[in-house]
């Protein structure tokens, strides 16, 4: 991977529409052939229950070096040009976008492999956690959908 300095991660307290964040950032890069893209949206049912909002919560400062160090794992296993990461805190609503992660490489198989290895590592072991509200009260989500 190019300088990590150039690598973004980031976490917000806002919705961000993640196509124009991805050509933003695309537009600073010459010489790719290949962008992964995984956006993960608010689905409105989980566990069999309707799900009305959700709240995020994060460690702040221990969250961005967690996700520094998964871009940077990633860079080390496969020939990526860079990555970008943005995670959605606080209330969100079904169907808005929780988290955006784009990788670009020279060749379709290091994006396609660095950008599932960093979205599978933000959910299986990123300090986030979700608390959900449904029609009956609220709850804690103890176990993330597999990804394999």
């Amino acid at each position: 991977m190019r300088d990590n300095t150039l690598m973004k991660v980031e976490i917000r307290e806002r919705a961000f529409d993640p196509w124009t964040e991805v050509a933003h950032y695309q537009a600073s890069l010459t010489s790719f052939g290949a962008t992964a893209v995984f956006v993960g949206t608010m689905r409105d049912i989980n566990e069999s229950s309707k799900v009305d909002r959700m709240m995020i919560e994060h460690y702040p400062g221990m969250t961005e070096i967690h996700l520094n160090n998964i871009c940077k794992r990633a860079g080390a296993r496969w020939n990526i040009i860079d990555a970008l990461v943005i995670h959605r805190v606080g209330e969100l609503y079904p169907n808005d976008t929780i988290v955006l992660v784009a990788v670009w490489s020279a060749h379709r198989k290091d994006a396609y492999e660095a950008n599932r290895f960093i979205m599978e590592d933000l959910k299986s072991s990123a300090p986030f956690w979700k608390k959900e509200t449904l029609d009956g009260g609220e709850r804690w989500v103890g176990k993330n959908t597999p990804g394999y």
